[in-house]
């Protein structure tokens, strides 16, 4: 799952977003709400955590415009040092699902952000199912046959876009920017090795799904004696 951090303030950028790392998500960085408006304009995120005291524009500006826009219904979270309550009404009226005031604990961070991707409406399924495995992308976790996996964070990640795909083939170019951040350097081979693990782990658990490769094109999901089977 991956999650868009809008903030200017360098260590609590790299703090915050580490920790989400290591959380399991997936997490884009910008330091500007220039750079925060067309990373959501690009790419698809499950949600926007966005600082309301951004250096070229009030991180309110930055939501409206993100509502206005195809991301209309996406949670975003907001940071901010204005502790007022006057404040917060403002955050939350102005189009925040929630309103984080500085300083906090990173724990707390990630237990809202979790609360607000659990919250109803038209974000999704819950659960993505193909064949015997079952995916939970809020929790991050994965089942076979209800005992679940334990795959790495870009594990997982190849793992979701491939099922999220019912069998239609993920082109490659797709999947590396899925499993790397939006300024990471991208490794050769980092993509592949990934794809090994996942497919020897899920025949490892006695999974009958397999990730088919297409040379110079991408993988999909299928069943290892023939035909592909959403679940």
């Amino acid at each position: 799952m991956r999650i868009l951090l809008v903030e200017d303030h360098e260590a609590m950028r790299t703090m915050t977003a580490t920790h989400l790392r290591e959380a399991g998500f997936a997490v884009d960085e910008a330091a500007t709400g220039d750079e925060g408006l067309s990373a959501a304009r690009a790419q698809a995120y499950a949600a926007l955590i966005i600082d309301r005291g951004l250096p070229d524009v009030d991180g309110l500006t930055l939501v409206r415009a993100i509502r206005s826009g195809a991301a209309n219904d996406i949670p975003i979270l907001i940071l901010t040092a204005r502790s007022q309550v006057s404040d917060r009404v403002a955050g939350l009226n102005g189009g925040a699902d929630d309103y984080i005031v500085k300083p906090f604990e990173l724990v707390e961070l990630e237990a809202r952000l979790r609360a607000v991707l659990r919250r109803p409406g038209p974000r999704g399924p819950e659960l993505y199912r193909f064949g015997d495995i079952t995916l939970d992308p809020s929790a991050r976790v994965t089942k076979f046959n209800g005992v679940e996996l334990e795959l790495t964070r870009r594990e997982l990640t190849v793992l979701e876009e491939l099922i999220r795909a019912k069998g239609a083939i993920v082109v490659k170019d797709a999947l590396e920017d899925r499993i790397y951040g939006f300024h990471d350097e991208i490794r050769s081979n980092a993509l592949e090795a990934a794809v090994s693990r996942v497919r020897r782990k899920l025949a490892l658990a006695g999974s009958r799904v397999g990730i088919e490769a297409y040379r110079g094109l991408g993988y999909r999901l299928m069943f290892k004696w023939g035909k592909a089977l959403e679940g």
